[in-house]
C-alpha cells in the first residue's frame, strides 16, 4: 500500500540528514512539513536557506524531550506521519559525554513516542491505519562485523560505543511501541552518510578542510577500519520510499555496497584536492596524512546487506562513491561561508573521543 501523508512532522530537520529530507520534500512533495529542531551545535538554519520563506516548511525550535510541545504541535498540525531524525550522532562526542546521548537518543525518543502514541490513539480508525512513524537509526547498533559478515535486518545488536548503545535502546523502544501498542512504526538503519551540509567535524568535511588549510589530516589507528559509504541524497530517497511503501513493524537497512577503509577515503580526498587546487603552498595533501591514537572501542568494520529494501521497495543508490565524493568536496570548497557559520566558536579541529572529559 502506498502511503501519501497529508502533512508530516519531522524531528532534527536542521541537521545533516534531516535538512536534506526537508530540501527534497519541499522540492518534490505538496504536503506541508513541520520541522522540530533544537538547533544544537550540529543543527543550523543555514542548512535550510534554500527553503526560507516557503510556507509549506514550518520551522519550530524546540526539544523532543519537551512532551508538551510535541503534543501541541501534533494537535495543531495533525500530521499523518512522523520521521524521527533528531539525535546526538558523533561517536567521539559520545565517548566524552555519554549522558547527553542518553538524554536525547533514549529519553528523547521515549518522550516523542509517548506524545505520538497519545495523539495516534485519538485518530479515527482510517487515519490510525494510515499513520506512520519512521525512526532513523544506524548500522553501528550491530557492532563490528566479522571479515566475511554483512549486517541484515536480523543481525543481533552488539553496540560498542555510547552513541551506538543509545541508538540501539531507541530502536528497541520503537519496536516495543509497535508490538505493545500497535503504533505503526518502522525502523531504518543506514551506513555512513556523506554529502553537502554535513557538520565539519565528521570525517569527509574535516579532512577536506584540513587539507585545504595545510593542517594535519589525522587518521585513527592504522586507518584500516572499513565503512560502507552512502550519499545522503540516496539515503533520504530510501527513507521517503519507506515512508510511502514500507510495512509497519518492519526494519529496512540502507547501504551503497561501497566499502572503503578510512585510509582509502582520506587518501582519495587528498588526491581530489590536489587536482582541484594544485597550487596549495604546502604541496601534495598526502603529506598531511598523520596517524594518531585510535578511538577507544573503535569498530573495525561495518557492512550492509540492502537487498530487502532493494527487493521489496525497489530502491537503489544512484551515486557512485568517487563522483559523489568529488561533488561533496567541491561543495565544501565552494561553501566556506556555510562552514564558518555552522562552526561558530567550536574548534572543529580539536581531537575528541579519548574519554578525557568523561
Amino acid at each position: 500500500m502506498v502511503h501519501s501523508p497529508s502533512s508530516i512532522l519531522i524531528t532534527g530537520g536542521a541537521g545533516f540528514i534531516g535538512s536534506e529530507f526537508v530540501r527534497q520534500w519541499i522540492a518534490e512533495e505538496t504536503a506541508p512539513l513541520v520541522n522540530l529542531d533544537k538547533l544544537t551545535y550540529a543543527g543550523h538554519l543555514a542548512s535550510l536557506e534554500s527553503v526560507e520563506g516557503e510556507p509549506r516548511h514550518i520551522f519550530v525550535e524546540g526539544d523532543i524531550c519537551d512532551q508538551a510541545l510535541v503534543a501541541r504541535l501534533l494537535d495543531e498540525h495533525r500530521p499523518s506521519a512522523i520521521v524521527h531524525f533528531a539525535a546526538e550522532s558523533h561517536v567521539d562526542r559520545s565517548i566524552d559525554e555519554p549522558p547527553a546521548f542518553f538524554k536525547t537518543n533514549v529519553l528523547g525518543t521515549c518522550s516523542l513516542l509517548e506524545a505520538v502514541r497519545d495523539y495516534w490513539e485519538t485518530l479515527p480508525s482510517e487515519e490510525r491505519e494510515a499513520f506512520r512513524f519512521v525512526h532513523i537509526s544506524t548500522d553501528e547498533v550491530f557492532g563490528s562485523a566479522l571479515p566475511d559478515q554483512v549486517f541484515s535486518e536480523t543481525t543481533p545488536y552488539a553496540p560498542n560505543s555510547p552513541y551506538a548503545a543509545s541508538k540501539a535502546a531507541a530502536d528497541h523502544f520503537v519496536r516495543a511501541y509497535h508490538r505493545t501498542y500497535g503504533l505503526p512504526a518502522i525502523v531504518t538503519n543506514c551506513s555512513n552518510n556523506y554529502g553537502p551540509y554535513q557538520f565539519p567535524e565528521k570525517l569527509i568535511p574535516l579532512m577536506t578542510l584540513h587539507a585545504v588549510a595545510g593542517r594535519a589530516m589525522p587518521v585513527y589507528g592504522d586507518g584500516q577500519q572499513v565503512r560502507d559509504w552512502l550519499h545522503v541524497e540516496d539515503h533520504v530517497r530510501a527513507i521517503r520510499l519507506v515512508l510511502n511503501k514500507g510495512t509497519p513493524g518492519e526494519v529496512y537497512l540502507m547501504g551503497a555496497h561501497c566499502q572503503r577503509t578510512n585510509l582509502e577515503v582520506v587518501e582519495t580526498i587528498a588526491g581530489i584536492i590536489d587536482e582541484l587546487q594544485p597550487n596549495l603552498p604546502h604541496g601534495p595533501c598526502s603529506s598531511l596524512i598523520t596517524f594518531v591514537e585510535d578511538r577507544p572501542g573503535h569498530d573495525r568494520r561495518y557492512a550492509i546487506d540492502a537487498s530487502k529494501i532493494e527487493r521489496e521497495l525497489g530502491w537503489r543508490p544512484t551515486h557512485d562513491f568517487e563522483s559523489g565524493l568529488r561533488q561533496t568536496i567541491g561543495w565544501y570548497l565552494d561553501n566556506l561561508q556555510w562552514v564558518e557559520q555552522v562552526s561558530g566558536q567550536l574548534d572543529v579541529g580539536r581531537r575528541l573521543g579519548l574519554g578525557e572529559n568523561a
